[in-house]
């Protein structure tokens, strides 16, 4: 039972749910106010003497257009949880999967996906991305994680959601930038010989990294907004330095005139960008703050009053 709300009695009631035919009924009227609800809770229970490794679901996954019929094969099992060992369980077991190796390599791109935070839709392209890849040449006998990861990062640039190198390098353990960098050029090569185009992988700005290095750093809504402003006013500039290393000076330069200030060390464990390429590229933008710093939220003489 549950008190919920009840319109016939206009007033707060006593609700049972009827899980024979899935009727909600208020307990003080008889009305029933929900028919042929959907229990979506699991249909099985666990029981403490069961075995831990028995997966008790009856269903496979939904369909994967990428994988051979769709990924909707059969497996066959005893009562036990084995295969079974009769005629038909050898045949099953003679069989091989001929997506064995895609579904390996897709679950490493969800894996690697939900830690760096990934949203679906770049899920979805890296696995498009490495279902074209899987066969060629040029990338057999390297590094497994190094080529999801390559995937993964060419699937951010074009979804215009860029990561640096270095966050898939946190994320993948004894894989290098080299190697990472390697696989993405061998990848990118066999999909513009496989076009007959260049690829387009988006243009990266200083802005696509710095809502979420300000998040990390729990920076003010003011101070995001300031730097926000500062990073789009920076890049009408001449500031030979990589987007992030501006990202990172820009929020170096703003949390200074803020009252909550960032240490160098905090921006650059954040962006993992190094405290001397912060410092360059601060020296760089300095001549500049009073044409990027917005007007509101520091004055001329809080300006001047930075160092180098």
């Amino acid at each position: 039972m549950a008190d919920l709300f009840c319109r016939d009695c206009n007033r707060q009631a006593e609700l049972v749910f009827d899980h024979s035919v899935g009727d909600t009924i208020c307990s003080e009227c008889g009305l029933v106010l929900e028919s042929h609800s959907v229990d979506e809770t699991s249909e099985w229970r666990t029981f403490a003497n069961e075995s831990a490794d028995k997966d008790p679901v009856r269903v496979g996954g939904p369909y994967n257009p990428l994988l051979t019929h769709g990924g909707l094969t059969t497996v066959i099992s005893g009562g036990s949880g084995e295969l079974m060992s009769g005629s038909v369980g050898k045949w099953q077991s003679r069989g091989s999967n001929p997506d064995k190796h895609l579904i390996q390599a897709f679950s490493a791109i969800s894996a690697m996906s939900d830690r760096l935070g990934l949203v679906t839709t770049i899920k979805v392209r890296a696995n498009e991305i490495y279902k074209k890849v899987e066969d060629q040449k040029p990338l057999r006998g390297r590094n497994q994680e190094a080529i999801v990861a390559a995937c993964l990062y060419i699937a951010c640039r074009q979804e215009n959601k860029p990561r640096t190198v270095k966050e898939f390098c946190s994320v993948v353990n004894g894989t290098t930038k080299k190697e990472i960098g390697r696989a993405k050029e061998l990848i990118v090569k066999h999909l513009e010989a496989e076009m007959g185009q260049s690829v387009e992988m988006g243009t990266i700005h200083a802005s696509d990294y710095l809502r979420r290095f300000c998040s990390n750093l729990g920076m003010t809504n003011q101070d995001v907004k300031a730097a926000q402003e500062a990073v789009q006013k920076s890049e009408e500039l001449d500031i030979r330095r990589s987007p992030i290393s501006v990202a990172a000076a820009v929020i170096y330069i703003i949390t200074q005139l803020s009252n909550d200030t960032k240490l160098l060390k905090d921006i650059s464990v954040v962006t993992r960008v190094a405290e001397g390429t912060i410092k360059n590229s601060y020296k760089d933008l300095h001549p500049h703050l009073s044409r990027i710093i917005p007007d509101w939220f520091a004055n001329e003489e809080d300006i001047k009053s930075l160092r180098i």
